[in-house]
């Protein structure tokens, strides 16, 4: 039995979603061109007016936005309201180390919550359940969204953070938690650590994990139900377009339903910007159809997936997207963090080293491992095993500045990394994210 926080709309016909974004595309072009000076600049470029957009069919006319606007805007350019209105910011690590901060109205924060909401009761959740959210707090979009989400579908809440994994088991254990919501890989930790406990699956009474924040597998998805004794359900979202609950997934698991009543989904062509049509793999793009405070409009996302508009045997109507199955910049995320080799540069160029480095990310233990291998120039070479040790340990600080995890360094001997003739090999990646 499907289970529904605003069934009206989330099992809407396809013709009642299509009015809907109509209706609510024209009206928001003309608030971005009124109230956006960056974006109505790049619409004047491109000689579009709010009124050459009168449905969705016409979306392709509009100018792109991409992260490299995001920071040229920093921190106020894409702000759709006066700042009186704004009550919250989040934000995200952008490419080179300027933070990504967008901007909430109230209303903005309901309907960001409402989407969580949906998330929630999608896996079974309702006034029941006792939730507990191990996303990180703060200005990590995770936790504050699956927090409001669970007081939305009135869950007794457990704000837990994420970190101190004793104490999560502890009120996990105590408080009868039923839904628990965190990275995959902190959710495979803490199936290890009740197992190393001495705890069974069934000793637990949760029934329920949303995931998210960054890529898994099937494999890996398995694995946590069987050692939490649960469903995994995935979530995805992106700080910009307003947190997780962008789409989620519901019990048949075969994709993530996009609340399309409030984002508008494209897939195109990362190379050439062309629409593609669905049951193609490009890249996504969201437009934030009733945001106020940070309205972005054809936001391009980096993740590359498939649509889908099968018939799910849930009986919501809103169209479904694949896990991201790739990237179409050179991001990476790690243990839930965004990390752009680019950054990585910049700290060694900032801290004095030459710019012949090598990133190798793995998964030990369903964590996230990230050694960045630092070729050290002749005059900086040492033998000295302190002096190597010191210089690792002030270049593994800055990386956490710059990063917001500390990587592990290694300081090695000139000419160590091998050159190459073409594009230099920056990055080894060796998880195992698609089955």
């Amino acid at each position: 039995m499907a289970n529904y926080y605003q069934k009206e709309i989330e099992t809407a016909s396809r013709e009642e979603i299509i009015a809907i974004q109509n209706e609510k595309l024209v009206k928001q072009v003309k608030h971005v061109y009124d109230n956006v000076a960056y974006y109505r600049n790049l619409m004047d470029e491109k000689g579009v007016k709010p009124e050459d957009i009168k449905s969705i069919d016409d979306i392709h006319k509009l100018p792109f936005l991409t992260k490299n606007d995001l920071r040229d805007a920093y921190p106020y350019g894409l702000l759709g309201t006066d700042l009186d209105n704004c009550v919250r910011i989040q934000s995200t690590s952008g490419t080179t180390g300027r933070r990504v901060v967008a901007f909430y109205t109230q209303a903005d924060i309901d309907l960001w919550e409402e989407c969580c909401a949906r998330a929630i009761v999608a896996v079974g959740g309702d006034k029941s359940d006792v939730c507990q959210v191990c996303y990180g707090y703060g200005l990590f979009t995770g936790g504050p969204g699956l927090n409001g989400g669970s007081h939305k579908v009135g869950c007794l809440t457990l704000p837990m953070s994420s970190g101190n994994t004793e104490r999560q088991i502890q009120f996990m254990m105590d408080l009868n938690a039923t839904i628990i919501c965190c990275t995959p890989s902190y959710a495979a930790y803490i199936g290890e650590t009740l197992a190393e406990k001495g705890y069974k699956p069934e000793d637990n009474k949760l029934k329920a994990g949303i995931f998210g924040a960054e890529p898994w597998t099937e494999e890996m998805r398995r694995s946590i139900e069987k050692s939490l004794g649960i469903k995994a359900y995935d979530i995805y979202g992106l700080t910009e377009i307003s947190g997780p609950g962008v789409s989620f997934e519901c019990e048949e698991q075969t994709g993530m339903h996009i609340n399309e009543d409030h984002f508008l989904a494209e897939i195109i062509n990362p190379d050439t910007g062309e629409v593609l049509p669905d049951g193609t793999v490009g890249e996504l793009v969201f437009t934030c159809l009733d945001k106020e405070a940070f309205p972005l409009l054809r936001y391009r996302t980096r993740d590359l997936c498939v649509l889908n508009r099968k018939k799910c045997s849930c009986g919501r109507t809103h169209v479904k997207m694949s896990k991201p199955l790739g990237r179409s910049d050179d991001m990476l995320i790690i243990r839930g963090v965004n990390v752009f080799p680019s950054q990585i540069e910049t700290v060694l160029l900032n801290e004095g080293y030459d710019p012949n480095y090598q990133i190798e990310v793995d998964r030990k233990n369903n964590t996230d491992t990230l050694d960045v291998y630092v070729e050290l120039s002749n005059e900086m070479f040492s033998d000295k095993v302190a002096d190597i040790q010191a210089k690792e340990a002030a270049l593994a600080a800055a990386m956490r500045t710059m990063l917001g995890i500390g990587p592990k360094m290694h300081l090695v001997a000139p000419k160590t990394i091998t050159r190459s003739e073409g594009k230099a090999v920056r990055v080894i990646d060796r998880r195992k994210l698609h089955d």
